[in-house]
C-alpha cells in the first residue's frame, strides 16, 4: 500500500470495516486477535495502527508489532485465517493496515470462547440472535424448510385454505386442482419432490387451515391472554387461546376476535347507541401485523403473544429488532422479507415501512399515550396503554409522546412546533405555555431539537435529534 492510497483509507469515515487506532508506543497482541474476530465476523475489513482515532485523521505513526510477518503468523496459528499486513513508509510515521478477510459462511470466529463484535470503540460479545444467524446459514430458511411432505394434490389443498387465498387476492379460484398448485409451487408456498408434493412453513404460515396439523409450525400461531386486571395474576374467564389459522386466511378475524376483547363502553351518538372501545383497531392490526413479520422464526417453541390487561395491550413478539426502537416510525427492514412480501400482496401488512406511522396516526386521533417498547434478552414487546389524561401523564410518558410526534410530522414533510404540540394534546391555545413545556422537557431529555435556535419562540420549530 503506498501512501497515498493511506491517505485516500484516511478519509473514510469508521464503520463495520475498518477500525482505526492510534497505537504509537505500541498494541497489545491479544486486543489485535480480539479486533480481526470482530471484524472477521461482521463480513471483514481492516485495522490500521498509528492514526488517530477521532476525524480529522492524521498519521501519527506506531512502534507496535516490528516484525509484521511473524504479526500475521501468530495471527492464523489463533485463528485459522488468513490475515494480510501492509507496512506503510508515510512521510507523517510507520503505519500497519491489517486486511482481515470475512468469516466462513455459517461460522462465527471467537477468541478464548467469545464470539465478538464492535460496539462504538469497544469490544463485545454478539448477540445469541446474530449467533443463531450466523449457524443457520448454511441451512435452509426456516420458511424453504417442509412443514409436510409426501402429499398428493388433494392433500395439499386439504390442509391449506386455497379457498380463502384466493378470495384474499380477489380472483375466482381455478377449475382444476392442478392449476391451484402451479400457483402454490410458483409462490413457493409447495414444492415438487420425487415422493409427490410437500407444504413449505412459508405455505403452511400463510394459508394453513390449522397450524396444528404441521408440526414445525405449530406453535407460531398467535396466543392471546386476557388478563382480569392490571396483573398476570388471573386470566380473564379462561380466555387464553391460540389462533389456529394461518397469517393471512386468518388475520382479519384474529383482529376482530382481539378488538372485541379489549375494555369498550356505550355511547350515545345522534340518538343511537353505539359501542365504543378502547383502542383504534387499525392501530390494534398495524402492530400485530409487524410482530408477525419481524418475530424471529428460528425460535423453536414459541410465537406472537397478545396480552391484554385492563389499561393495556402487550404485543410480544420472539427476537430483538433489527433497527433501534427510536427509529421504528422513519425506518423499516424486513426480517422475514420473504414472508413480509407474501403478507403485503394479501394485504395483511405494509412493508414499505408505514406500519408504525400509522400507529402514531391512530394513537394521536385517539388521544392514547405514546406507543412503548421494551427489549428483553430474546424478545421484543410493544405496549399500547388506554386513554390517559395528559395531567395523568407520567414526565417519560409526556416526553415520548412529543418524540413520536415529532418523528411522524418530520416523515409526513410537516413542522413541529407549539400549535402542532396543542393539536396533539388537545391544548387550549390560551394555554400555548404548556405546549411550550412539554416540548422544552423533550428537548432537554435528548429526544428533539430545534431546526434554528435564534429565531424567535413563536417560530421555534423541532425535529427529532437523529434529523
Amino acid at each position: 500500500m503506498t501512501p497515498q492510497a493511506l491517505d485516500a483509507l484516511l478519509a473514510l469515515p469508521e464503520n463495520e470495516h475498518i477500525e482505526f487506532k492510534e497505537a504509537k508506543g505500541g498494541f497489545h497482541f491479544d486486543k489485535l486477535v480480539g479486533y480481526c474476530v470482530a471484524l472477521a465476523n461482521e463480513g471483514g475489513g481492516r485495522i490500521v495502527l498509528g492514526v488517530s482515532d477521532k476525524p480529522p485523521r492524521r498519521v501519527v505513526g506506531t512502534q507496535a508489532f516490528d516484525q509484521p510477518a511473524r504479526t500475521c503468523g501468530g495471527l492464523h496459528e489463533r485463528l485459522q485465517i488468513k490475515v494480510l499486513c501492509h507496512e506503510v513508509a508515510h512521510p507523517h510515521g510507520r503505519v500497519l493496515v491489517f486486511e482481515v478477510p470475512g468469516r466462513p459462511r455459517g461460522h462465527a470466529l471467537h477468541f478464548e470462547g467469545r464470539y465478538l463484535m464492535r460496539a462504538g470503540d469497544e469490544l463485545v460479545p454478539m448477540s445469541p440472535d446474530r449467533l443463531r444467524a450466523i449457524f443457520a446459514e448454511g441451512e435452509a430458511d426456516f420458511i424453504d424448510q417442509l412443514a409436510a411432505t409426501a402429499l398428493d394434490e388433494a392433500g395439499v389443498v386439504a390442509l391449506l385454505d386455497v379457498q380463502g387465498w384466493y378470495d384474499l387476492r380477489e380472483r375466482p379460484l381455478p377449475s382444476t386442482r392442478t392449476e391451484i398448485i402451479d400457483a402454490l409451487v410458483a409462490r413457493r408456498f409447495a414444492v415438487r419432490q420425487e415422493s409427490g408434493l410437500a407444504i413449505t412453513n412459508l405455505g403452511a404460515l400463510v394459508l394453513a387451515k390449522r397450524l396444528g396439523d404441521f408440526d414445525g409450525v405449530a406453535r407460531k400461531g398467535v396466543r392471546v391472554i386476557v388478563y382480569d386486571g392490571v396483573t398476570k395474576l388471573q386470566v380473564k374467564d379462561g380466555k387464553d387461546w391460540m389462533a389456529d389459522s394461518g397469517y393471512a386466511v386468518g388475520f382479519v378475524k384474529l383482529v376482530d376476535k382481539i378488538h372485541a376483547e379489549t375494555p369498550a363502553s356505550e355511547e350515545i351518538r345522534a340518538a343511537l347507541r353505539q359501542t365504543v372501545y378502547a383502542y383504534p383497531k387499525k392501530a390494534l392490526r398495524e402492530i400485530l401485523g409487524n410482530a408477525l413479520v419481524h418475530q424471529d422464526l428460528s425460535e423453536r417453541g414459541t410465537g406472537v403473544v397478545v396480552e391484554i390487561y385492563d389499561d393495556r395491550i402487550e404485543v410480544v413478539n420472539p427476537g430483538r429488532p433489527l433497527l433501534d426502537v427510536d427509529r421504528f416510525i422513519d425506518e423499516n427492514q424486513s426480517r422475514n422479507e420473504r414472508l413480509a412480501d407474501a403478507l403485503r400482496q394479501l394485504r395483511v401488512c405494509d412493508e414499505r415501512g408505514h406500519g408504525m406511522d400509522a400507529v402514531v396516526m391512530h394513537i394521536e386521533a385517539h388521544q392514547l399515550p405514546a406507543y412503548q417498547c421494551r427489549l428483553g434478552s430474546r424478545h421484543t414487546t410493544v405496549v399500547l396503554s388506554r386513554y390517559k389524561a395528559l395531567n395523568k401523564l407520567a414526565p417519560d410518558e409526556r416526553v415520548q409522546a412529543v418524540y413520536q410526534h415529532c418523528c411522524l410530522r418530520y416523515v409526513t414533510n410537516q413542522i413541529t412546533n407549539n400549535e402542532s404540540i396543542r393539536e396533539r394534546f388537545k391544548i387550549e391555545k390560551q394555554n400555548a405555555a404548556q405546549a411550550s413545556r412539554l416540548l422544552r422537557e423533550a428537548q432537554e431529555a435528548g429526544r428533539i431539537k430545534a431546526v434554528d435556535i435564534n429565531v424567535g419562540t413563536k417560530l421555534m420549530r423541532y425535529v427529532p435529534y437523529w434529523a
